[in-house]
């Protein structure tokens, strides 16, 4: 079960940390990722915090609306950080016996259509060519290579690649889906170079610490120095390769079917975005001011 942090403890009511803690444990019982279960514990426990001398029973619909003028807006934070604690209350109050509370009436802020971050092939070169070091330039080419989110990436054991037929099988991602990802010759000579060198006991990228993971943060920090070595300055973050494996995708041929699948994504609409983005797409349309 998550462990509610040491300021929580101190600061919230008895009855509040033993349902936060059932939450938690029916979350886990559902089988919610542990990362979920994290990010779902950390908002009801921030949020209790605002309403500290309130028990969960005694919370109204127009407290939270408070709590998202007094708190989320009043601190200027993203609409994707207030979805996350509509997320996460929709569900406590779902399996709370709360009458008070009528979750259908707990809104969500208004969907923000933002497009995709994306580097050119130049760019990404320079990315992947700019570490000396084997671990990690193999870290950064595979999550473009295969479109790999950051923790996909981190899951991935040797046994999870398949030589013969050139596949990388992504095991319970976001959603809790398996795909199979095409992995190129050339990242496969890679791969294999680098597993000569390093020879990791479980994980395809381990930590100093044999058998243990790499972590997320350090290998931000490996494309962080590449950006810097490669002398790029855009603020680009591990999902700007996967968003321009997409696009660079779409911009040579491949269906958005296909790209949809690779991706894992649950709905076309969601790829479909890639093509508000590609360079090739753009400069294809006509302007009709030439007609004129």
């Amino acid at each position: 079960m998550y462990n509610l942090p040491l300021r929580y403890e101190e600061e919230l009511l008895p009855d509040t940390i033993t349902n936060i803690e059932t939450f938690t444990h029916w979350l886990k019982s559902k089988r919610y990722s542990e990362n979920t279960i994290k990010t779902y514990t950390e908002c009801i426990s921030v949020f209790f915090q605002f309403f500290k001398s309130k028990k969960t029973e005694e919370i109204l619909n127009k407290d939270i609306i408070h709590f998202n003028n007094e708190y989320i807006l009043k601190r200027k934070l993203s609409s994707t950080y207030q979805n996350q604690f509509v997320n996460s209350l929709k569900l406590f109050y779902r399996i709370t016996d709360n009458k008070e509370i009528n979750v259908n009436l707990i809104h969500r802020p208004k969907t923000e259509r933002k497009l995709p971050r994306v580097l050119s092939k130049e760019e990404v070169k320079l990315i992947l060519e700019a570490h000396g070091n084997l671990k990690h330039r193999t870290m950064l080419s595979l999550i473009y290579a295969c479109g790999l989110r950051r923790s996909e990436l981190l899951n991935i054991t040797f046994k999870d690649i398949n030589r013969e037929r050139l596949t990388l099988h992504v095991f319970q991602s976001k959603g809790k889906k398996d795909r199979i990802v095409p992995l190129s010759p050339k990242i496969l000579v890679m791969l294999e170079d680098y597993y000569k060198a390093y020879k990791p006991k479980v994980w395809m990228f381990e930590g100093q610490v044999a058998g243990t993971q790499y972590s997320g943060e350090s290998l931000q920090q490996v494309l962080k120095s590449a950006l810097k070595k490669a002398n790029i300055k855009k603020p680009a973050t591990l999902h700007w390769l996967r968003h321009s494996y997409a696009t660079h995708l779409l911009e040579t041929g491949t269906d958005l079917r296909y790209i949809q699948e690779l991706l894992g994504h649950n709905s076309s609409r969601t790829t479909e975005i890639y093509t508000h983005v590609s360079k090739k797409k753009i400069e294809n349309i006509k302007s009709p001011f030439d007609d004129l």
